[in-house]
């Protein structure tokens, strides 16, 4: 016979250690916050173990309780796949965790394709602006800097290629746009927190030293970068897969100066065992094809 926990003390649990939060675990399950509290103490009685330490507000796992939420996680994933094919099949909502950068520039413009050719499955897309937990609790299918994630499979994407653009007027009043002549611009600059300034570490690679008198606009995200860039007001680096439209259509041009590769790479990841499900294979097979146009 086995000798299993408490079933909806762990169904309880999983949800307060995913929110990290009792309230919202609450509010998740439909019970009150008060129920949430007693199901988990019923566990911890059960393990003599306390599982989550708490300070003030404030709700971190202990050790023994991160041991047992990574493991609910897979069982519950398992049931909820089972679930799945047990009652008709495999869902045709897939949920998506992208960068906004990514998304915005290179995949929402590009979805209408894949609505067309699959118009029964639904794509729901979760902006995030670090690498997630891959895990089926966040998102079916991740876009981001991850690989190597055990039981995940992982496929490149791009490669990152930063390449210097500024709008046509810019470069048209300026006559030229070279090493030489770029300290006369105003460089729109990217702060990438620890990875530090995006002009400063293209300079670094390129041996070019800017002067103290260099103009120099900073903002907080590429994607604010390149609207001013387009607005005329200066020089900035992006990705070369977020400008390739907006250099088609004539809102951009580069300038012939050095490009650099950052090392980043944009992967697509989903669980191995996931793999042969319609919709996430459809929409790989897309994918695929996409990222090689």
């Amino acid at each position: 016979m086995r000798k299993i926990p408490p079933l909806r003390a762990l169904q309880v649990f999983e949800a307060a250690a995913r929110q990290e939060h009792f309230s919202r675990a609450a509010a998740e399950l439909c019970i009150t916050q008060s129920a949430v509290s007693h199901q988990v103490r019923v566990l911890e009685e059960h393990f003599s173990e306390q599982l989550f330490i708490r300070k003030g507000r404030q709700l971190r796992l202990t050790s023994k309780g991160k041991l047992l939420y990574q493991e609910l996680s897979h069982i519950f994933d398992s049931l909820s796949r089972l679930n799945q094919q047990i009652s008709g099949g495999y869902s045709q909502n897939l949920r998506l965790a992208v960068y906004s950068s990514f998304a915005v520039k290179w995949l929402i413009p590009r979805l209408s394709d894949f609505r067309r050719q699959y118009p029964e499955i639904k794509i729901r897309l979760n902006m995030i602006t670090d690498d997630p937990e891959l895990s089926d609790s966040v998102a079916d299918m991740f876009i981001s800097g991850q690989s190597g994630y055990p039981g995940f499979w992982h496929q490149l994407l791009h490669q990152e290629r930063l390449i210097p653009v500024c709008s046509p007027d810019l470069f048209e009043r300026s006559e030229s746009i070279e090493i030489t002549s770029l300290f006369k611009q105003p460089l729109l600059t990217v702060d990438e927190g620890p990875l530090g300034l995006d002009w400063q570490r293209w300079g670094l690679k390129n041996k070019v030293s800017f002067p103290d008198s260099q103009q120099e606009h900073i903002f907080s995200h590429v994607l604010l970068a390149i609207e001013a860039a387009i607005a005329g007001q200066g020089v900035a680096l992006a990705s070369d897969f977020m400008v390739m439209k907006d250099i088609a259509d004539g809102r951009l041009i580069s300038p012939k100066l050095p490009d650099i590769y950052t090392g980043f790479e944009f992967n697509f990841s989903c669980k191995k065992s996931r793999l042969k499900e319609p919709a996430i294979a459809a929409f790989i097979n897309w994918l695929s094809q996409q990222s090689q146009n």
